[in-house]
């Protein structure tokens, strides 16, 4: 039987590849999408690339690393530059560009779905561990998705809430960031955000298992 501690670092060494495949995809969607609708800033600044290494953010990993002790692993990467002025249709297009991230996610979450599926026919062998590697898999996109779309500053959901709104300056989520951070670290500390994602997570993971999973 494993210790607490040698229990994290097992969840932390089969955790950690699926988080990279996470947010770099996640990224690079918001990059590609922007490209395609006219931005070509994070081509130009090498970021419309799968390696980890172009996007990692060194606060958000750590507090993958340290969210994984708690139980449940999030973090972020460094945002892609994306230049609103230069899309076709600003107002739109910033939507789009925003949505691209966590779509990319619940995209992933639908591919380990299915192999979560296959991974339960196998017997014996690997079929354990791979049951444990897809639904982490699900998990953590599925939790990515969820909180990039809360609207707090600079999360992808401010920008999306701020366009419903009606605000036009395509920079005030980014102004606003100083005063998210301190929301979402008040929020994480009290239990709150925590509180929020369990209650929207648990019946959208439901969705993404097989029944009696």
């Amino acid at each position: 039987m494993m210790s607490g501690i040698e229990d994290w670092l097992y969840r932390l060494a089969i955790s950690t590849p699926i988080f990279l495949l996470a947010i770099v995809l996640h990224e690079l969607a918001h990059g590609w999408v922007a490209y395609r609708l006219g931005d070509d800033t994070a081509k130009r600044a090498g970021r419309l690339t799968l390696s980890p290494i172009a996007h990692l953010d060194l606060v958000g990993s750590i507090m993958f690393v340290l969210s994984s002790r708690w139980g449940f692993g999030f973090g972020w990467a460094k945002p892609v530059p994306v230049m609103i002025e230069r899309l076709r249709n600003p107002r739109r297009d910033e939507i789009l560009v925003t949505l691209a991230g966590p779509l990319a996610n619940l995209l992933q979450a639908v591919v380990w779905a299915v192999l979560l599926r296959l991974a339960l026919r196998m017997t014996g062998g690997l079929g354990p561990a791979l049951v444990i590697f897809c639904y982490l898999g699900i998990s953590i996109n599925l939790l990515l998705a969820v909180f990039n779309l809360l609207p707090i500053p600079p999360l992808d959901g401010s920008h999306v809430a701020l366009r419903l709104l009606g605000f036009d300056d395509p920079h005030l989520a980014g102004r606003l960031a100083g005063l998210g951070f301190v929301v979402l670290f008040l929020s994480l500390s009290t239990g709150v955000l925590g509180s929020v994602l369990g209650v929207i997570l648990t019946p959208l993971l439901q969705l993404f298992l097989p029944p009696g999973f």
